[in-house]
């Protein structure tokens, strides 16, 4: 199997999927299946509402393959010149920060394992759905480095600065439990019940207008660093290009 293989992507109607498919090695990244990550980003058609994200076997992900950094990865980025370390770094965030986009609505389905760019690219999700026995984990400050990925923003924006920063400390383990109740996870089921649950939360996203829905996932997205006069701006602006699209009326 070639990296890009390791990476399964299918399109079914509104609904897309794209599944890890390193079972042996616990679904562990490289910077090849990042690539294709970012292009299958770029090629997603126009009518796809939904993104489904899982991994195969019985581990989401392992996150980033040891052997790459092992094999060079790290002195292969600061030995590259000028701003180009940069601009590749920037590529392997662009793998997962496409899940974000307001059009899109995205749901990691967790089952195991998710550690490191594993955590990174579940939290790059709109939802997270987990079985019971699934361990979240960011233990890259603990291997002298940090989560480089995206997983940031998104951790203080789901726990807080002062959770986050612990989480991040100490690399320990969080529960489906304890992620649930902490805002890490949107769900936490029995692993019988995953699929069915991922399922049932794609078609209630689904049955949402989708301009409607673009316009409020915007909405919260922008409400993080907004100001209060310009939520409330954009609030009115969003509203009022709904109305025009129910009533027809084109606006003066």
């Amino acid at each position: 199997m070639t990296e890009i293989e390791a990476v399964r992507f299918t399109v079914d109607g509104p609904v897309a999927r794209v599944e890890l498919y390193r079972p042996a090695s616990l679904n562990a990244q490289t910077p090849r299946m990042w690539d294709r990550l970012r292009e299958i980003g770029r090629e997603l058609r126009g009518d796809v509402r939904c993104v489904v994200v899982t991994g195969a076997g019985p581990s989401f992900s392992a996150g980033l393959d040891r052997a790459v950094l092992a094999g060079g990865l790290a002195k292969e980025l600061v030995a590259m010149p000028g701003e180009e370390g940069d601009a590749r770094i920037g590529e392997f965030q662009e793998a997962f920060s496409w899940l974000r986009r307001p059009d899109l609505l995205s749901v990691a389905v967790v089952r195991g394992h998710a550690i490191g760019a594993g955590l990174q690219l579940a939290l790059a999700c709109d939802f997270r759905v987990l079985s019971v026995d699934a361990k979240l984990r960011m233990p890259e400050v603990s291997l002298g480095l940090v989560p480089d990925l995206g997983g940031t923003k998104r951790l203080v924006e789901l726990v807080g600065y002062g959770r986050a920063l612990e989480l991040c400390l100490t690399s320990r383990a969080v529960g489906a439990g304890e992620a649930t109740a902490m805002g890490l996870a949107t769900l936490a089921v029995e692993d019988a019940e995953l699929e069915g649950t991922a399922e049932d939360l794609v078609a209630a996203l689904l049955s949402a207008p989708r301009s409607a829905a673009i316009e409020a996932k915007a909405l919260l997205l922008g409400a993080v660093t907004a100001s209060p006069a310009e939520q409330l701006a954009a609030e009115r602006a969003a509203q009022l290009r709904l109305l025009a699209e129910l009533t027809g009326e084109a606006r003066s």
